[in-house]
């Protein structure tokens, strides 16, 4: 009998783990320290960061910090002791549940510690062995996962192709008059968070009297900073109310930890009487609870964050389109910049933006993406500055240079490993 160790000592640490030696702290586990903000320290020098999902700035807005600072020193971070249905629930989370509803146009909703762990366990208590999920095929990662809960059918469609889309319901539909039982869901996000673009909502819910499905949304991107009010993806594209579940984290506009779900009162109450991630998990802390209600009520209060978030995306998106940049079809905050070149090219190019340039950014290569090419995904947020903005096309544009030069060819990934 094998050890079952063996296998992944073999495997070299998996695909992205390979490269471990070299990369460990630098391009891979990096550590930003001081003030979060438009600019952090990585190894002792100043970068301007575009890494993080702080859209509205509400990570260390002083009104947050002080909501955040009292509510720890009132409750710590054990209250409340335990799971919700035994012995964690308050009227604090009962509260924020209620308002999430309402800013969301929906009856009822239900916290989650976590989004990634949110999506997952809603997943598998959603659907039984006879039902079909239908999603589309960039979804993220947690839906995926929840998907392997799965015991039923799925089918997955091309992305945001409606057309394949209606082919694989009709799949689904075979599958469920074969079986005589079951349902369909289909998945999709408000925005993708690689791309930038939003889900074709309005597409996808007039297909919904055709073939008789519900939709779960995944509006991670979307909420707080889409739609007039920042109800999200459903309230931009007008197709809210055919939302039937409309799911999002707080570790993105919120600036938090957190996820919830909102949608019909009845379906509400169920997932929260059998939804095992929350059963048998210990309650959000108390401090997060108040804070998260105090950013809800920054989202609803102060659109001129949201305002100024889009202000800068929509300058950063125009510099680069200006200089030449393919930042493909976003219709969101998020801004891919796509480019050419390998694994060990795009290494040398973000070492020469961030020891050269100040610029922290995060970078996506093979096998997360196909090989020979590079993703940069920068993300805006409401405290970056016009000459944050500047000095990034500038870099962007030196170093694109270089790469089309072949200046940044290399055998190997530079070694720029911390020392463990």
């Amino acid at each position: 009998m094998a050890d079952i160790f063996d296998r992944l000592l073999k495997n070299s640490g998996g695909p992205i783990g390979q490269h471990r030696e070299r990369a460990h702290g630098y391009f891979a586990f990096p550590k930003l320290e001081g003030e979060i903000g438009n600019k952090m320290k990585f190894r002792g020098k100043e970068m301007i960061v575009w890494s993080l999902n702080n859209y509205l700035g509400l990570a260390n807005h002083p009104e947050i910090r002080k909501v955040d600072g009292d509510a720890a020193a009132q409750f710590g971070l054990a209250l409340p002791m335990g799971a919700r249905m035994m012995s964690g629930n308050s009227n604090y989370h009962e509260q924020l549940e209620r308002e999430l509803a309402a800013f969301e146009g929906k009856e009822d909703s239900i916290l989650f510690n976590f989004g990634y762990q949110g999506m997952v366990s809603l997943i598998d208590v959603l659907c039984s062995r006879h039902d079909v999920i239908v999603y589309d095929a960039e979804s993220h990662a947690c839906i995926i996962d929840g998907l392997r809960l799965h015991v039923g059918h799925s089918y997955v469609y091309k992305h945001n192709d409606i057309e394949d889309l209606e082919k694989q319901l009709q799949r689904a539909n075979a599958i469920i008059e074969k079986q005589k039982a079951g349902g369909i869901l289909v998945i999709t996000e408000g925005v993708f968070g690689m791309a930038g673009d939003q889900g074709k909502l309005k597409d996808i819910v007039s297909l919904k009297d055709k073939y008789g499905f519900r939709i779960l949304l995944d509006d991670a991107h979307g909420f707080g900073t889409l739609g007039k009010t920042g109800a999200g993806a459903g309230e931009e594209q007008g197709v809210q109310d055919q939302i039937d579940l409309y799911f999002s984290t707080f570790a993105k506009s919120m600036a938090s930890i957190g996820a919830f779900v909102a949608g019909p009162k009845a379906i509400i109450d169920y997932i929260r009487y059998n939804i095992r991630s929350q059963i048998f998990a210990k309650s959000l802390p108390m401090p997060l609870v108040l804070g998260n209600l105090k950013r809800l009520d920054m989202l609803r209060t102060q659109p001129a964050l949201k305002d100024k978030l889009w202000s800068n995306a929509l300058k950063l998106q125009k510099g680069l389109k200006e200089r030449g940049f393919d930042i493909g079809k976003t219709d969101s905050v998020v801004t891919p910049v796509y480019m050419k070149g390998g694994v060990e090219e795009a290494t040398a190019m973000v070492m020469d933006l961030r020891e050269n340039h100040g610029i922290f950014c995060s970078i996506v290569v093979y096998p997360v993406i196909p090989k020979g090419h590079i993703i940069y995904r920068l993300i805006p947020t409401a405290v970056h500055t016009d000459a944050d903005i500047n000095a990034t096309l500038e870099a962007f544009e030196a170093t694109k240079k270089k790469l089309d030069a072949g200046e940044y060819k290399a055998t190997a990934i530079p070694d720029m490993a911390e020392t463990r």
